[in-house]
């Protein structure tokens, strides 16, 4: 298993195969053994096949290709719906509507989510994580029909893979290793645990495409810049609001 995990790769490509329905059920019943808070369970997982509705997720995914190509897309979401349906069935007034409420459910379904993956690739599937799910939120939210109390925070598509990439490097280990306490970098520790990524013959080709004399510029004013992040966060909020989260007083 620690290979599987140790050999992961994000797939793009997939063929066009479905994975069994039996397969899939065992991998998103492992997917529910992750650790979940006090056992509440407060996650749901949506499973999407229909081209359709998958056309609509490719809509607000950025129009990425693997949501369209990938047999089965998974939206995993915090969710205190079901469980705030419960409590109130049983005499006990819920106080989940608030932001330590919706972090609370969204580490349960990151947890989940990385169950998924795992489970999937042992058994020679392929994953792909999607990090535009918190972007786009709230068009998640009326794509997939999601009541109040439930917010998308990841998407995987999974499928059989149609290609082999290479490992995408990683920083060694005492980059984000600390023991004991959190012991802070130097300029000297940031030179040395970035020197390796800095020197790949891909981050040279990404400074002269992006034009660019560093790659932390190429995260800083293309790829993730502050003015996005603003308006994603922003958004973010206020859909966080709109289901629920934000009772904070």
């Amino acid at each position: 298993m620690i290979d599987t995990i140790l050999n992961h790769r994000s797939i793009r490509k997939f063929k066009s195969e479905n994975p069994d329905k039996s397969l899939l059920s065992k991998i998103l019943e492992a997917g529910t053994r992750a650790s979940t808070t006090g056992n509440m369970q407060v996650y749901s997982i949506i499973v999407t096949t229909q081209p359709d509705i998958k056309e609509k997720l490719w809509e607000a995914h950025f129009k990425q290709g693997m949501v369209l190509q990938a047999p089965v897309i998974l939206t995993f979401c915090a969710d205190f719906n079901r469980f705030n349906q419960w409590c109130l069935q049983r005499n006990a007034e819920p106080g989940y509507d608030n932001f330590l409420s919706f972090i609370t459910a969204a580490i349960d379904a990151l947890l989940v989510a990385q169950n998924v993956c795992i489970a999937a690739e042992a058994n020679g599937l392929g994953i792909c994580y999607l990090g535009t799910t918190t972007y786009m939120a709230d068009k998640f939210i009326e794509i997939l029909n999601l009541p109040k109390g439930v917010v998308p925070v990841t998407t995987i598509a999974l499928g059989y893979p149609d290609e082999t990439p290479e490992l995408t490097d990683r920083l060694p280990l005492e980059a984000v290793v600390h023991y004991e306490t959190y012991k802070n970098y130097t300029s000297d520790d940031i030179d040395t645990l970035y020197k390796d990524k800095e020197n790949l013959q891909s981050t040279k080709e990404l400074l002269k495409i992006n034009q660019k004399e560093t790659l932390a510029q190429i995260f800083t004013d293309k790829r993730y810049t502050r003015k996005d992040n603003i308006l994603f966060s922003q958004t973010l909020l206020e859909t966080l609001k709109k289901q629920g989260f934000m009772n904070n007083i």
